[in-house]
C-alpha cells in the first residue's frame, strides 16, 4: 500500500510537466501571432516569451523535484 500512495503522488508531482508544456506551447502560438500583427515589437515580445517559458519550465523542474523526493524519501 504505501508504494502504491508513493508512486500516485509522485505521478502527480510529475504532471506538472504537462502543464507547462501546455503553456509553453500556448505561449509560442501566441507570441508567433504578435509577431506576425506587429513586427517591429519582436524584441519585447521575444523577452516576455523567454521570461514565460522560463517560468513554465521552473514549475516542471519543480514537479520533477517534488517527485524525486517523494520517491526517495518515502522508501
Amino acid at each position: 500500500m504505501n508504494t502504491t500512495l508513493i508512486a500516485i503522488g509522485a505521478g502527480i508531482a510529475v504532471l506538472s510537466a504537462l502543464g507547462a508544456g501546455i503553456g509553453i506551447g500556448i505561449a509560442t502560438g501566441k507570441a508567433t501571432e504578435a509577431i506576425a500583427r506587429q513586427p517591429e515589437a519582436d524584441g519585447k515580445i521575444n523577452k516576455a516569451l523567454i521570461l514565460g517559458c522560463a517560468l513554465a519550465e521552473a514549475t516542471a523542474i519543480y514537479g520533477f523535484v517534488i517527485a524525486f523526493l517523494i520517491i526517495v524519501m518515502l522508501k
